[in-house]
């Protein structure tokens, strides 16, 4: 029988670098979890991806234990790599802060293909360029 779960969670953390402090330690602390059971494989796990968030989902079950997936970095955070910019512009419609080539935007959309809704890299494409454009990043080309 599977077991019953009790929380999903989505967690942002620096890869590599989960402490027993917040977010990690109040989070799972309220669950009755042991930090160190998913610190530890967490850190081992993202150590290549030192100096980015890493988005977490982690699955906590009724008898205390989990399991995590570790998605990867935001598209928020590639599009700004990208564009060079270090943050979105407030009002996209009218401010535009960067732009990416199309090239750009086809490395984005394949690094993030496994976690998007989309059947193709076309698709992938566009999911990735709605959220430039809502950032007030133009995607040239």
């Amino acid at each position: 029988m599977a077991k019953k779960i009790t929380a999903n969670l989505k967690l942002r953390i620096p890869a590599g670098k989960a402490s027993a402090g917040p977010p990690v330690g109040s989070t799972l602390g309220q669950y009755g979890l042991n930090m160190m059971d998913f610190i530890n494989p967490f850190n081992d796990q993202t150590k290549d991806m030192m100096g980015s968030d890493v988005i977490v989902h982690l699955q906590i079950f009724e008898d205390r234990t989990f399991t995590f997936n570790v998605i990867g970095e935001p598209a928020d955070d590639l599009i700004r790599k990208a564009a060079g910019i270090k943050k979105g512009s407030g009002e996209s419609h009218k401010d535009k802060v960067g732009k990416i080539t199309d090239a750009q935007l086809t490395e984005i959309a394949e690094t993030k293909m496994k976690y998007l809704n989309a059947n193709d890299i076309d698709a992938a494409k566009k999911v990735i360029a709605g959220t430039a454009r809502s950032m007030g990043v133009e995607i040239e080309g």
